[in-house]
């Protein structure tokens, strides 16, 4: 089984540890050994997901939506990111040097092809910009990639 991840950045504390459990929910009837969870890494759902399939003794791929990536995410993300970077066996990339929408939007195409199952930590809201999580998910569905939405309930962004 191999499984992407898509979501928001930016949570709070409370619906984190919320999300967090659901996305440990979403792998728990998998075998470790037969999954590989595909992400770009990003600070929130992406680099949370990837964390615990490392734990768990998963695969992890990461796609790179740009050269510049890394430079466009938080810098307390930075260590994070490149630990997850290094536990890495398989990375994909854009061919994109800026790291702007139109790269994101290219990096999650690249994830959704790559994948059975998509998982959105998705308040079902429209995108903020291009290439934002609900873009990914209507990407996802328009290519026949099952996509399951997790969002706490209650939950606000």
């Amino acid at each position: 089984m191999r499984t992407g991840i898509t979501g928001h950045r930016g949570l709070t504390a409370e619906v984190e540890g919320q999300v967090r459990h659901l996305l440990e929910e979403s792998l728990a009837g998998e075998d470790p050994s037969a999954l590989t969870v595909v992400s770009c890494i990003a600070d929130g759902p992406d680099a949370w997901l990837a964390e615990i399939a490392l734990e768990r003794g998963a695969r992890l791929e990461v796609v790179i939506p740009a050269d510049h990536y890394r430079d466009g995410l938080p810098e307390w993300h930075h260590p994070v990111y490149d630990q997850l970077l290094g536990g890495a066996s398989v990375v994909h990339r854009t061919g994109h040097v800026e790291s702007d929408e139109a790269a994101h939007m290219a990096g999650s195409e690249i994830l959704v092809q790559q994948v059975d199952k998509l998982l959105a930590v998705w308040d079902g809201l429209p995108a903020r910009g291009f290439g934002g999580t609900a873009d990914v998910v209507a990407y996802a569905r328009h290519h026949g990639v099952p996509v399951e939405v997790l969002w706490p309930q209650g939950a606000h962004r």
